[in-house]
């Protein structure tokens, strides 16, 4: 080993001086590396402050918090990682700490907070529009019932925190203060027949754009 090892060394010098090249050893033990922390940058969405109304009562209680208004009341947990700062009528939500899965929820939960005190405000609404011959919706009672083709009606049982109207048979509105909630409604109402993309017909979102498809010509003469 030795041997090689020397063999080695000379063959080095003797390239080097023979193609004027100074040929330097570093031993092993000289060499080192250094670790750079990167800090991550601060959410956009997450470090911008909320306005709360004052009609709205914010109650905090370690890392839950409880937002009561004239709509209805909501209650949230917060993770270890996010921090809530309230000063006056304005609430701040931070990461406690610096780390990965503290950057993920910091603009989440920002997000969540201001939904809460939107919600029991003022309130979320999601329009849906049905295109179709024969297609039209009623409510009767706590149920929402969809003429949507099928061979019987569509019942849904309307959830107690939502509200919902039908103008002109074929428009649906669902309203509330739990946007979570309307979003999911509003989703199963969809989801019963989604807009397909030749003649459009199906349940569709008011503001949803339905990208269309050619149909098949026929063979030309």
């Amino acid at each position: 080993m030795a041997a090689s090892i020397s063999t080695s060394q000379l063959g080095s010098a003797f390239l080097g001086e023979r193609n004027g090249i100074c040929v330097s050893s570093v031993p092993v033990s000289h060499l080192s590396f250094r670790r750079k922390t990167i800090e991550c940058k601060e959410s956009r969405i997450g470090k911008q402050p909320i306005e709360v109304p004052s009609n709205v009562v914010i109650t905090l209680e370690g890392q839950d918090m409880k937002v009561k208004g004239p709509l209805g009341e909501l209650a949230l947990s917060y993770p270890r990682e996010i921090a809530i700062d309230r000063q006056d009528s304005i609430l701040k939500i931070s990461k406690a700490v610096e780390t990965r899965r503290a950057n993920q929820m910091h603009g989440l939960f920002r997000t969540l907070t201001s939904n809460m005190v939107v919600g029991v405000s003022k309130g979320f609404e999601k329009k849906l529009i049905l295109v179709g011959v024969g297609y039209r919706a009623i409510v009767e009672g706590k149920e929402l019932i969809l003429s949507l083709g099928f061979s019987h009606p569509v019942k849904m049982t309307i959830p107690d925190d939502l509200k919902v109207k039908v103008e002109e048979n074929t428009r649906i509105t669902v309203s509330g203060y739990n946007k979570s909630n309307i979003g999911q409604f509003a989703a199963t109402i969809r989801k019963w027949r989604p807009p397909e993309p030749y003649k459009g017909k199906g349940v569709k979102y008011a503001d949803e754009i339905v990208r269309r498809k050619e149909g098949k010509a026929g063979k030309k003469k």
